[in-house]
C-alpha cells in the first residue's frame, strides 16, 4: 500500500502538471498500471470496518482490566 502522500502526488504530477502516466511510472518508480489505478480513484482504495471488532474472550473482564489499569495509574511510583 502507498502512502498518501505519494498517491496524491502521484494524481498531481498527472493532472495538475499535465504529464503522462508513463512518465509519473517513471519518476516515481511505480509501475504503470499502478500508477494507472492510482489515476482512477480519487482516494486511495482501502478496507474499512462496518462495526467494531468484537472481543468475546476479553469483553466480560475489560471493566476488571480498566480498573486494574487505573490502580496501577494511581500507584506511587516504584
Amino acid at each position: 500500500m502507498f502512502a498518501g502522500e505519494v498517491y496524491a502526488a502521484v494524481r498531481q504530477f498527472v493532472f495538475n502538471e499535465g504529464n503522462s502516466r508513463r512518465e509519473a511510472a517513471r519518476v516515481f518508480g511505480l509501475s504503470r498500471e499502478t500508477v494507472a489505478k492510482m489515476c482512477r480513484f480519487s482516494l486511495p482504495p482501502g478496507y474499512t470496518r462496518t462495526k467494531p471488532v468484537e472481543k468475546p474472550k476479553l469483553g466480560p473482564l475489560l471493566p476488571v482490566i480498566e480498573a486494574i489499569l487505573e490502580a496501577d495509574r494511581a500507584a506511587p511510583v516504584k
